[in-house]
């Protein structure tokens, strides 16, 4: 069993910056792919970033490309999600999720594909 847990979240104005971490426990080897998805109020949830441990892959969606970082740190099982540059659209609630199959392609950010879910940290940026 696995058990994910998200934080970080806040307010920040616009152009700041948010570190988001997700804490996994429990069976970490048996899910090798970790990704970030988001959810807006009256909105779909859409993926924003992936990350494999298999082979060190990692995806990002056009909207946060050059903006927002994965990257996951095996010893303390721990994705971070580093945001710069955030603007209002940037608003939701922040989730990661995870995964057995270890190297997803363009699918990963498809939220089907991922079995285990964290509770959701919230993000608000505003002036």
């Amino acid at each position: 069993q696995l058990h994910l847990a998200e934080s970080g979240g806040g307010l920040v104005q616009p152009g700041g910056s948010l570190r988001l971490s997700c804490a996994a426990s429990g069976s970490t080897s048996d899910y090798p792919s970790i990704a970030w998805f988001r959810q807006a109020p009256g909105k779909e949830r859409e993926g924003v970033s992936y990350i494999s441990t298999e082979d060190g892959r990692v995806y990002y969606a056009d909207s946060v490309k050059a903006r927002f970082a994965i990257s996951r740190d095996n010893a303390e099982n721990t994705v971070h999600l580093q945001m710069n540059s955030l603007k209002p659209e940037d608003t939701a609630v922040y989730y990661c999720a995870a995964s057995i199959w270890p190297k997803w392609g363009d699918v990963w950010s498809r939220s089907d594909r991922y079995e285990v879910w964290g509770q959701g940290t919230q993000v608000t940026v505003s002036s």
